[in-house]
């Protein structure tokens, strides 16, 4: 049964490290929507990990198979999708986004986002040896991007799993109401 006090497409965006996946999946339970993670529709269609296509295919490859992925799942109804933390690099994604779904950007200083990603080795653009510079420079890069396709930004710091999710729940109420006036 489709709740329609909440938005029927719901995308998270941000940084990785941020809890889109985690965050994604216990909200969407609690929606109850359907929960789909780009980067596990990816490694399900390819059979491989993210880490291995960015070796065989380096990132633009890995990007061109986000796209289709997005463009497969944008329009389906009763969803929540937990994006790349670089889907918002293509304009055509955040078109896509934009235009099919309310965008949630979930928020995270670098310190907290460091620490969640630190002993990740499934984050290909994070081998580097400069961990923290890498991900300064990629939040910079992207950080106005996740702003501008945002409807609703939730900062994740220091928070517990249930209050982002009482927070997120009130938020997407409220952007569903106003969306009704319009």
């Amino acid at each position: 049964m489709t709740n329609l006090k909440y938005p029927s497409r719901i995308f998270l965006v941000g940084p990785m490290g941020a809890g889109k996946t985690t965050i994604g999946s216990k909200l969407a339970s609690h929606l109850e929507k359907e929960f789909f993670d780009t980067d596990k529709e990816i490694e399900n269609i390819t059979g491989a990990n993210i880490p291995l296509i960015f070796e065989l295919e380096g990132e633009d490859g890995f990007r061109k198979r986000e796209t289709q992925v997005l463009s497969q799942l944008a329009t389906k109804d009763n969803i929540l999708l937990a994006t790349g933390g670089g889907i918002v690099l293509r304009k055509e994604n955040r078109e896509k986004l934009k235009e099919h779904g309310c965008v949630i950007y979930l928020h995270a200083t670098l310190d907290h986002l460091l620490e969640r990603t630190a002993k990740d080795r499934n984050r290909p653009l994070l081998q580097t040896e400069n961990p923290r510079k890498t991900l300064s420079d990629i939040i910079q890069q992207r950080e106005p991007l996740y702003r501008e396709v945002a409807d609703v930004i939730v900062e994740t710091n220091d928070k517990q799993i249930y209050e982002i999710l009482q927070e997120l729940s009130k938020r997407l109420l409220a952007y569903q109401n106003s969306q009704k006036t319009h």
